[in-house]
Formats: C-alpha cells, sequence, structure tokens
C-alpha cells in the first residue's frame, strides 16, 4: 500500500495540517517539528500527490527550468543540481531546452512553461535590448546567466570576468607568459553581455595586472563551446605558429577539445603548454590529464535559484520585494593540467555569494 500523510504525520507524532504545512513549505513551522516530519518522510519514503495537492491549492508543485542545450555539460548538470534542490522542497522540475532559438526564448518567456508554478530561465538569444519583455511576464521567475540585468526580477549568476581572471592569474602563478584564450565571440557587440566577453575581459585584466602584453592573436573565436570548436582553435593558433605556453578556455568542453589537439600536436600538457577551463564539469576529473577549472558555484546558484523561486511563488504583491540579484562563490579547482598532482580547490577571498539591488558583471 501506498504511504499516506496520516502513516507520516502518525510517525512524526504531529497532526495532518502539520506535515501539509512542510509538505507545501510553509513558513510558520517550528524547525524542531519541520526536521522531525521530514525525518517521517524520509523514513517511509512518502511522496506528495502532485495532482490533488494542485486541485486543492491552484499549483502544480512543479517549476520550470528553461536552458539553452542539454549537450554542454554544464547545463546538464545545472539541471541536475537544481532538481536536487526542488525535491528537498518536495517539488518536482520540467526541462525545456530551448536550443538558442530567440523565438522559443520570448515565449517561453513571456508565458513560462506550461503546468509548471514558475520558471528559472537561462536565456542566449535575448539580451539587454530584451530588458522591456521583463515587464511583461506575470509569472514567478527567476533568469539564470548573463544576458540581461537590471530587470524587475530576481537574477541568479556567476562572477564571470572575476573568476575568469582568477584562472588566468594561477596560469601567471604557475610562471606561463604566453597565454592563449579560446572560446571569444566571433561578433562582440558593446551593447550586449555575454559570459564570453566577460571572461575575455577577466583574461586580458590578468595579464595586464601582471605587466604582459596584450597580443590579439592569442584570442581564438570558438563557437559554439563544444570540443569540436575548441580543439579546431587550437589547430588554428599552433598552425599559425604563435609561441604559447599555456591556453585558458571559456568553458571544459573547448577544454577538453584543447587538449586533445596538444596531444595531436605532440605538445605535453602541461609541461609544454598548461590548460585551464571553465565551469568545473565532473568529466574534467577523469580526462588525461586531469582538467584544472574554475568552479562557478554551480549548486549554489541552483539552491539559491529555487529558494528565491519558491519566495516568489509564495509572494503576495503587497509585501513589495524589489527584485534581488545574487553572485555565487567560486574556486578554482587545480589539477594536472596546470601542473597539479591531485585535486586542489583554491577559495577567493572576498569573493562571497551577495545579494545585491544592482549588477554588473563586466565592472566587478
Amino acid at each position: 500500500m501506498s504511504v499516506t500523510m496520516r502513516d507520516v504525520a502518525l510517525l512524526a507524532g504531529v497532526s495532518m495540517k502539520t506535515v501539509s504545512n512542510v509538505v507545501n513549505d510553509q513558513p510558520h513551522v517550528h524547525p524542531v517539528t519541520r526536521e522531525r516530519v521530514q525525518r517521517a518522510i524520509g523514513e517511509l519514503g512518502y511522496r506528495p500527490n502532485l495532482s490533488a495537492r494542485g486541485l486543492r491549492s491552484g499549483r502544480t508543485g512543479v517549476i520550470g527550468l528553461a536552458v539553452p542545450e542539454l549537450r554542454l555539460d554544464y547545463f546538464a548538470e545545472l539541471a541536475d543540481a537544481v532538481i536536487t534542490a526542488a525535491e528537498a522542497h518536495n517539488l518536482g522540475v520540467i526541462i525545456s531546452q530551448l536550443g538558442g532559438d530567440r523565438a522559443r526564448e520570448v515565449e517561453v518567456l513571456t508565458h513560462g512553461l506550461r503546468q509548471t508554478d514558475g520558471l528559472l530561465f537561462s536565456p542566449e538569444r535575448l539580451g539587454i535590448a530584451d530588458r522591456d519583455l521583463l515587464d511583461t511576464v506575470n509569472h514567478p521567475l527567476v533568469l539564470l546567466g548573463e544576458r540581461i540585468f537590471g530587470g524587475p526580477t530576481d537574477h541568479v549568476t556567476m562572477h564571470n570576468s572575476t573568476a575568469a581572471r582568477a584562472a588566468v592569474e594561477h596560469l601567471i602563478d604557475g610562471g606561463r607568459r604566453r597565454i592563449a584564450v579560446i572560446g571569444a565571440h566571433p561578433n562582440r557587440r558593446v551593447y550586449e553581455v555575454r559570459p564570453s566577453d566577460l571572461r575575455v575581459e577577466g583574461y586580458r585584466e590578468a595579464l595586464t595586472r601582471a605587466g604582459l602584453d596584450l597580443d590579439e592573436r592569442l584570442e581564438r573565436v570558438a563557437a559554439p563551446w563544444h570540443p569540436q570548436n575548441g580543439a579546431d582553435a587550437t589547430r588554428s593558433l599552433l598552425a599559425d605558429g604563435i609561441d604559447v605556453d599555456a591556453i585558458f578556455a571559456l568553458n571544459d568542453s573547448l577544454a577538453f577539445g584543447v587538449v586533445r589537439a596538444l596531444a595531436e600536436a605532440g605538445r605535453r600538457v602541461p609541461d609544454d603548454v598548461a590548460v585551464i577551463g571553465f565551469d568545473n564539469v565532473d568529466h574534467g576529473r577523469f580526462t588525461q590529464p586531469s582538467l584544472s577549472s574554475v568552479d562557478p558555484g554551480r549548486e549554489e546558484i541552483a539552491r539559491t535559484a529555487v529558494a528565491m523561486l519558491i519566495e516568489r511563488i509564495n509572494w503576495h504583491p503587497s509585501a513589495g520585494r524589489a527584485p534581488r540579484q545574487y553572485k555565487a562563490d567560486f574556486s578554482i579547482v587545480a589539477r594536472e593540467s596546470t601542473g597539479g598532482t591531485s585535486e586542489v580547490r583554491q577559495p577567493v577571498n572576498g569573493r562571497s555569494g551577495s545579494t545585491t539591488s544592482g549588477m554588473n558583471e563586466s565592472g566587478a
């Protein structure tokens, strides 16, 4: 027989109403009581009847996550982290892959995902010029990523510029002086904000701070950020005869292609060329050599975004809560590709997660 709310109430020694309050994440339950109920839920394996709960409350008990593409490891692992965070609140997740289609992004932004109570949205094609679209949104929404800033909605993102600078400083601290960057966008526009642009800014700032010359030949375009494009950009760099002793790839997928191309060319990593990526996806621990990377705080991003979305779902307009913008902690994970013999995580001081009323990553 299936486990019921009554079973949970009996085991926890509370009323069914209290169990219902915990399941629906109501704020007025005493922490000790909440923990006892959650322990009973876990012990019995209780799963709420989302359909019945939805009929009673007008909610589905499901949130949406819209991302550009799950082929990229970062978004696949972000989706996993969002599911884990949502399950802690007894919520399901519907995931939509938008494929960089602007029309689909506009549709999802303005109307949300069907059968969901709110949306976590990471756009790829929408940008600052589309900020006015946020004024038309009438469903709970939390933005992810770097495409739209300053709108009337909560926003959770990462320290792109600062983290990229730290990655390049890690290479410089290892004695590297001719550092290339793979993953620049082919059509940079001053009125748009992209992760690639922010990370290239951080790359340049690190070189300038170290007194190293900026050489545009070391900045290589690669888009989209897939391993094949990382490999192709590296092959082009080497074919041009450019002296290089380190490469900063703007995401780990590009870095996998970089390492492959260097091996094909007989360049040893890290002896001849050190390599560092960005995102710290799980696969990087198992490459040969293992990949150093920036951990941008993916799990923290997921937990914070889900918590913010739940608050917006439960929020009453009369509360007048202003939009919040949050940047997660990051760290440098040093592995074999930059000369490490084992994984060493290096948190960057003074860059803890923070919630603000305004944000401009490029000025971080």
